[in-house]
């Protein structure tokens, strides 16, 4: 069994991974930063000396990581992602329009709606929910200038945490993701115009990944049917080898 974790992990945290699968019938147990397996399943080559700069956009948190030689030469953790949006989205559906909405409405609104650029014709939606003056069911129209009013200051905050690790690169690295360019995976990397956002600001191109959502399981599966060429991107010390 392979699985991916999230980079930092630590050795207490490894371990209980390891003893769950363990338990749940793996005879043999590897694992494997999300990143690096993301990075996998596009195509990227990790085990090169060029430094690869990788971001997925997930559900709880935004990872970023830069890659070189089958190792993650420097990590980000940032708590503002997919759910995190939506809790944008509610709020400001809640100030503006006085209308308390669900979770599921807003990852909706989010998906139909969110876009980082400004579109030809506006685009609007139908929303429900219980309306805060009355207490009662109600249906409201909703923009897209809404989805992007609400999630501004996120994604803002997401641009400078990328900015902060671009910035404390060394300069060889730095060369090489000029060149390479930014990859993006997860959810978030489906918002409409990020990658067009972060090119601009970062002045270094960005690219969505083919199929973002399932990068991490395909670059699993990658590494699972080829343990040999990437037992070095594995995540294991000499006491857990021991054991397999």
């Amino acid at each position: 069994m392979l699985i991916g974790v999230p980079s930092g992990i630590t050795n207490v945290e490894r371990r209980a991974v390891r003893d769950a699968a363990k338990n749940a019938g793996a005879r043999s147990v590897y694992i494997i930063e999300k990143l690096m397996a993301a990075a996998i399943g596009i195509g990227l080559p990790v085990l090169e000396s060029d430094g690869i700069m990788i971001i997925d956009i997930g559900g709880g948190t935004t990872d970023i990581a830069v890659i070189t030689l089958g190792g993650i030469v420097k990590s980000r953790n940032l708590r503002i992602a997919g759910n995190h949006l939506n809790e944008d989205i509610i709020r400001h559906i809640k100030e503006t329009h006085k209308v308390q909405i669900g979770e599921k409405t807003a990852e909706n609104l989010k998906i139909e709606l969110c876009s980082l650029v400004d579109e030809e014709k506006p685009i609007t939606a139908r929303a429900r929910g219980r309306d805060l003056v009355t207490g009662l069911p109600k249906e409201i129209e909703v923009s897209d200038k809404d989805i992007k009013d609400a999630i501004v200051l996120s994604i803002e905050k997401l641009i400078e945490t990328i900015k902060n690790v671009i910035e404390t690169m060394p300069p060889e690295i730095m060369s090489d993701i000029m060149k390479r360019g930014v990859y993006l995976v997860g959810g978030g990397a489906l918002i409409k115009g990020i990658d067009t956002v972060l090119s601009g600001f970062m002045k270094i191109p960005f690219y969505i990944a083919d199929d973002p959502l399932t990068a991490t399981v395909r670059g699993t599966g990658v590494v699972l049917n080829d343990l040999e060429k990437y037992k070095d991107v594995l995540i294991q010390s000499d006491d857990e080898l021991s054991t397999e």
